[in-house]
């Protein structure tokens, strides 16, 4: 073959570096294309107040609000979040970070959703939660994995009050109770907190050894006792005399849960008329509907629906394209 002419020679390296030059702002518009949206402050006039439910917005990633009225337009202002929660003059916003390894923000807001305090923790968002007075919040992350449904994955839950600034950003320490002993095992995970009036005593899901547990939590003597096998993510209602949960009943399945309730008098419990699994936290909009999240018809989002707690009725579609339902009073 000839040797190519100094000015062939000179074309072909142009031609190259155009071609490179082309390719890395591609791809550079690519990555922009698919970078993380901007995560929004609350407008200026969203704040939390009541009676209204609140609950993340598919089509935005923000906070939006309903009023009661059965007429009411939607308004979508709030903070960018995956998990929102909210009581008192209180709210939680958990924000994922983009990048890699997987970190999130925990981010306190006050009545005005203005921003109060911002812990940065590794994983993905998956609970949060406010006590009813405000003071008391938990947050659960995903370390790996990012399913329920299967066995790899592992979590960190937090809790933070408020009134100290007293920060527990892991809960696998915690001395455990089970069966009338003190349990240790390397596979304890914690997750899905829920908090009584009192600030002091919680319900919390425990794992281990591949089985769930419901756990009774008490702050001020930093203990739990495991109560129940098979309940996960607890939502204690708002009289807190039940729980409602999400119970595993098939093994292997693409739909293993189903919302239950359990009457923490008796201890007895009784399915709910939603016959589709939900892995979500429930959230009570009162002492008698209870709201939660299951995947939209089309495969993208997800859709907020409720249905009694006492078992009887049917659910009903209460938001579509929406999330982290919760009621402000």
């Amino acid at each position: 073959m000839n040797a190519l002419s100094p000015r062939l020679r000179l074309a072909v390296v142009l031609l190259a570096v155009l071609l490179l030059g082309g390719g890395s702002l591609g791809y550079v518009l690519r990555a922009r294309d698919h970078a993380e949206p901007r995560q929004a402050a609350a407008d200026a006039s969203f704040t939390l107040a009541g009676p209204r439910l609140y609950y993340r917005d598919a089509g935005t990633g923000r906070v939006a609000y309903r009023e009661p009225a059965p007429a009411a337009a939607p308004v979508v202002g709030g903070p960018t979040c995956e998990r929102f929660h909210a009581a008192g003059d209180t709210a939680l916003c958990l924000q994922q970070l983009p990048g890699l390894p997987a970190r999130a923000d925990a981010v306190v807001l006050d009545r005005r959703l203005r921003e109060t305090q911002r812990i940065t923790l590794p994983g993905i968002p998956n609970r949060a939660r406010v006590s009813a007075s405000g003071r008391m919040l938990s947050w659960t992350m995903f370390a790996t994995g990012d399913s329920y449904a299967t066995s790899a994955f592992s979590t960190r839950t937090s809790i933070l009050d408020l009134n100290t600034g007293y920060l527990i950003k892991s809960m696998e320490q915690i001395p455990l109770t089970m069966d009338g002993a003190r349990y240790h095992a390397p596979d304890v995970n914690f997750w899905g907190v829920t908090f009584a009036k009192d600030d002091n005593r919680f319900y919390a899901t425990v794992a281990t050894k591949g089985r769930t547990y419901l756990v009774q939590g008490d702050l001020a003597t930093w203990s739990a006792t495991a109560l129940r096998e098979n309940v996960e993510c607890p939502s204690l209602s708002p009289d807190n005399t039940r729980i409602a949960f999400k119970k595993r009943v098939t093994e292997g399945a693409d739909s293993p849960w189903r919302l239950y309730v359990l009457d923490l008098r008796t201890m007895t419990e009784h399915p709910l008329a939603e016959p589709h699994s939900v892995d979500d936290q429930a959230a009570w909009l009162d002492d008698g509907t209870i709201a939660y999240a299951l995947p939209a018809p089309d495969g993208h989002g997800t859709d907020v629906w409720s249905v009694p707690a006492d078992g009887t009725g049917a659910p009903s579609l209460t938001v579509p394209g929406a999330s982290s339902p919760v009621e402000v009073g």
